[in-house]
């Protein structure tokens, strides 16, 4: 554990007698780890829900003093958090605070190539791949004709490996078709080439593979029409095909309006539609966060705080405090701290769901979950074999695999059929 000693530069920001800063820092000073760090965040943000600009201010400059971009990992991620709650500040009072670090961030765009590193640094993406690869391979046994629908935010990053596997397939490769939607939500990882030059350098490899291929573009699937336009006819639906759902990090964007009276949850409604669709299989990866209706900035920043250290440590285990690559990687996910702190209602598009909370959706909407097999689980281990010693792999209720950082879930993968139903229309 690392320890920073608190630079107390203004003694007299602690005189004040009708703040409760004293009681921010009671047990921090002299040193400072993880929980108080979050302690002065969960501080600084009690204050701003309650309008308390003077104590914000506050415990705002303490934690300027604390926090660096190029420090320790929970000094790094504090960094990212201050700058959320500055952002936030400057648009509830503009003149609330005079420190640096508002919301104006660049959005990095990746060539093809950097993309491919930014998926390989850890295995936060190539984990879902990889278990959702293995079970669509099985789904998909014995079938000539694949479609697979892929809503995900990597672009198409998870393809290269299918269409090498089924390259190698006895019987020969199935023809596949992948159609993504033309609205994707504007988070990071951010791509400088277009979805149909992502498609056509698919389809170059699977013609080096000798793999028949189609790639398209569904152009009318665009956000504000999404759920409606969600139908075999707009989908290109073909009846000789093997229809494969495929969501990568990206049902979170799906807004859940459950806590509205009488407002039923866009997520809900896609599963419908999916479900309307028929696949053979249904893949879900995302991230083992509930952020999705916390009310409250404090429950956002706890959940947050304890959640997104897990990418900053393991950084930390193999590059360097001012490695390029890891500052980038850092500030992407500075963006969804961003998200998640500063904004409210609509602009908040970072909703995560626990693995537990959506597994629950799944069945509730007429879906069981599918084990994965013993294969996948060597496969998956094979690829954490690659990486830091502190990644792990466990299964847990729902038939998840759950990708974990010492310990801690980070990643869950799922994978889903339709409950079939019986003769007399029950499920």
């Amino acid at each position: 554990m690392n320890f920073t000693t608190i630079p107390l530069q203004n003694p007299s920001f602690f005189n004040n007698s009708q703040s409760s800063l004293a009681g921010a820092l009671q047990g921090c000073i002299g040193s400072l780890d993880g929980a108080c760090l979050e302690k002065l965040l969960l501080h600084c943000a009690s204050a701003l829900e309650n309008n308390d600009v003077t104590l914000a201010q506050q415990v705002m400059w303490v934690l300027n003093n604390l926090a660096s971009s190029n420090g320790d990992p929970n000094q790094r991620l504090t960094s990212w958090f201050l700058r959320a709650l500055i952002s936030r500040a400057s648009r509830v009072c503009p003149n609330a605070t005079n420190l640096h670090g508002g919301s104006n961030l660049e959005r990095r765009l990746m060539s093809v190539t950097e993309l491919a590193g930014y998926v390989d640094l850890i295995p936060w993406h190539r984990f879902g791949f990889c278990a959702s690869n293995s079970v669509i391979y099985k789904a998909i046994e014995g079938q000539t004709k694949v479609h697979i629908l892929d809503f995900s935010i990597t672009h198409c990053m998870q393809w290269p490996t299918l269409i090498d596997a089924i390259a190698k397939r006895p019987e020969g490769p199935p023809s596949l078709r992948i159609s993504v939607p033309s609205w994707r939500p504007q988070v990071p990882p951010l791509l400088n080439v277009s979805s149909e030059e992502v498609g056509q350098r698919l389809a170059n490899f699977a013609k080096f593979r000798d793999v028949p291929f189609e790639f398209h573009v569904i152009e009318d699937l665009n956000y504000d029409m999404f759920l409606s336009q969600l139908n075999p006819s707009t989908l290109q639906i073909r009846d000789d095909e093997a229809l494969v759902v495929n969501c990568q990090n990206w049902l979170r964007y799906l807004h859940d309006d459950e806590q509205i009276k009488g407002a039923i949850s866009s997520r809900d409604i896609f599963l419908d539609r999916v479900k309307d669709l028929n696949p053979c299989i249904v893949t879900i990866v995302d991230e083992d966060c509930d952020l999705g209706n916390s009310t409250t900035l404090t429950s956002r920043i706890a959940a947050c705080f304890n959640y997104l250290w897990i990418p900053f440590d393991a950084l930390e285990t193999f590059l360097p405090k001012d490695s390029k690559q890891r500052l980038d990687y850092e500030g992407d996910i500075g963006h969804k701290i961003e998200n998640i702190i500063g904004f409210e209602g609509n602009q908040r598009i970072e909703r995560l769901e626990s693995c537990n909370k959506f597994s629950q959706r799944m069945e509730n909407s007429g879906y069981m979950s599918v084990p994965f097999s013993e294969e996948t689980i060597k496969e998956v281990k094979s690829l954490l074999d690659e990486h830091a010693s502190g990644w792990g792999m466990k299964k847990e209720e729902h038939d998840m695999l759950v990708l974990t950082w010492k310990g801690h879930n980070s990643v869950y993968a799922t994978s889903w059929v339709i409950v079939p139903t019986t003769p007399y229309g029950h499920e």
